[in-house]
């Protein structure tokens, strides 16, 4: 299995997954560039379907329906699923609610395709506010293996690195994680994702050590997370 990402309007990014026939356009903005891609690689949009539904994420969908036979996955219908199958290979679907109540990720081979779930350098935002929701959310993630590539939905890199070292200047993995950077593919292993991401490293010393050089609670790690939520 295969992806390929696609960025569109100031920072969004989209992604087609596919196999040797077949393909799903997820979070589809990116409409012309898809369906050169889809063409030119002699590939059949199957599914389009979304890791949210905020407008940014979906705006995509109508066209990539209307100028191909591909079938809309809608998220309750992904969430029953469980898995779509391309060419015979699965993807998985993880309910992951906090940033919106319907908030999904897809995971295949070391692949995680997070949405606004968690972004490279920085989890996603709280919207929904059920912070308890959204810490069982993201401690699924954190359990996937070290090696996971994380594509996000939105590419904030450089804006969060700097927040990082605002926070923890000290930090030895914020400077090669940022050289790393590439704005034309944007991505990290999750091993890179919780040395630098301070939101996902609320169990380390030194963000316990700052949590309570601001008088933030720290006896519990769902205390610690909710401290760290304060902070955003």
């Amino acid at each position: 299995m295969n992806i390929k990402q696609f960025r569109y309007s100031a920072d969004n990014l989209g992604y087609v997954v596919y196999g040797n026939k077949s393909a799903m356009a997820i979070d589809g903005g990116a409409v012309s560039n898809i369906l050169s891609f889809i063409n030119q690689s002699n590939l059949e949009l199957k599914y389009v379907a979304n890791t949210h539904t905020h407008l940014d994420h979906t705006v995509g969908n109508q066209s990539l329906l209307k100028q191909t036979d591909a079938e809309f996955l809608d998220i309750s219908t992904l969430l029953k699923k469980e898995t779509v199958e391309i060419d015979g290979e699965k993807i998985g679907t993880l309910h992951t609610p906090g940033h919106t109540p319907d908030s999904i990720c897809f995971y295949f081979d070391n692949i995680l395709v997070s949405g606004d779930t968690i972004f490279n350098g920085k989890i996603g935002r709280c919207f929904t506010g059920d912070i308890k929701a959204f810490y069982k959310a993201i401690k699924t993630i954190m359990a996937f293996p070290e090696n996971t590539i994380i594509y996000a939905g939105h590419d904030y890199v450089e804006e969060y690195i700097e927040f990082a070292r605002s926070l923890d200047p000290d930090n030895e993995h914020l400077d090669p994680y940022l050289q790393a950077y590439d704005p034309d593919h944007v991505f990290a292993t999750l091993e890179d994702e919780m040395r630098v991401d301070p939101f996902l490293r609320f169990n380390d010393e030194k963000i316990i050590s700052i949590l309570k050089k601001r008088d933030l609670p720290v006896k519990t790690e769902y205390d610690r997370w909710k401290s760290m939520l304060s902070l955003m």
